[in-house]
């Protein structure tokens, strides 16, 4: 259990990462006196703050200038925080009409981090569901000529996956292709479809066997051995205060599906400064959080915005952002 002095000198701490995200000036004890009440002389928040920098919670970069908070200051004061202040009734009702006007599923995804963006004033991203979590709904055969074929795979999550497929022979009878595939794999998660897939390969029709494993391949490889999860980007103007050269590491998107890739529904994740692997992200930090159902994650949103972001205000509104889609995307 923490002590009295431990406790005022996080109140301390606390007070330091206020100000200096509400400014980004160095924070000296006078002006913490005057601003926040912490019911102790200047000389013991003096004192409380030599005891933070000597831990390396706050920095001074001069001589004769205040302190700032160092990442190990920020991770203290994110750990501390125990509860986030939710949005406003008028707040949430706007999210919620917001996000039920998006026409399929890309499009509530692609507003809600628009809605991020313009909350926070940072750039926001959100990931597209995982085709590991997904269930086939339906997969539909489009023959584009006599020897090439379009195959639709629609999930239960609504996204939409397209691939061609050229075949050595012409197809007759698409729509038994059709029901064969749909037998096959629907209802299924993408590794229950791939052995469906390798099943159905063995056991098809002879007539239709070569198409059928010809199918089976390319559905196997793009899909389940290499899905390509995608991400959607809001806002990311707003990064270019903090460095240009943020956007090429966000462009290279495996950095940021592999922070988003374990982040689970109901719990927030905040990534700070060098505990991001991409040494481009290092004067950054992200706020993120996944949605979903009650069975599954479908994927990860989140805010990627500088190290003195409103740790605070960002976790809220990262949290009912992903809580309104979640609703939404389980209400079609």
């Amino acid at each position: 259990m923490a002590s009295s002095t431990e406790k005022r000198r996080r109140q301390v701490l606390g007070a330091i990462v206020a100000d200096y995200i509400a400014s980004q000036e160095p924070v000296g004890s006078k002006a913490l006196v005057e601003r926040h009440q912490l019911g102790v002389s200047s000389a013991t928040v003096r004192n409380d703050m030599a005891v933070l920098e000597a831990e390396g919670y706050i920095a001074q970069q001069h001589a004769s200038s205040g302190r700032i908070p160092t990442e190990k200051g920020y991770r203290l004061f994110v750990d501390s925080i125990h509860e986030i202040k939710p949005m406003s009734l008028p707040e949430r009702r706007a999210i919620l009409n917001f996000l039920e006007g998006g026409v399929d599923m890309e499009d509530v995804l692609r507003r809600s981090v628009q809605l991020l963006s313009q909350l926070t004033r940072q750039a926001a991203v959100v990931q597209l569901p995982t085709l590991k979590v997904s269930r086939v709904k339906h997969c539909e055969v489009v023959a584009l000529t006599p020897s090439r074929l379009l195959l639709v795979l629609i999930t239960d999550v609504g996204r939409v996956e397209q691939r061609n497929v050229e075949l050595d022979e012409a197809i007759d009878d698409v729509s038994t292709l059709r029901n064969l595939l749909n037998q096959a794999m629907g209802g299924k998660t993408m590794p229950e479809a791939s052995v469906a897939l390798a099943d159905l390969a063995e056991s098809a029709p002879r007539d239709l066997r070569n198409i059928v494993i010809r199918c089976a391949t390319v559905l196997i490889e793009t899909l389940v051995e290499a899905p390509s999860d995608r991400l959607i980007l809001a806002g990311a103007s707003n990064l270019t205060r903090i460095n240009t050269s943020l956007l090429d590491a966000l462009e290279e998107q495996v950095t940021v599906l592999r922070l988003l890739s374990h982040v689970q529904e109901g719990e927030v994740n905040v990534t700070i400064g060098s505990e991001i692997q991409e040494k481009d992200l290092h004067s950054t930090s992200i706020v993120s959080t996944g949605y979903g159902d009650e069975e599954a994650t479908f994927g990860a949103l989140g805010v990627i915005g500088p190290t003195f972001m409103d740790y605070t205000g960002t976790i809220s509104k990262v949290s009912a952002v992903a809580q309104y889609v979640s609703r939404v995307l389980g209400g079609r």
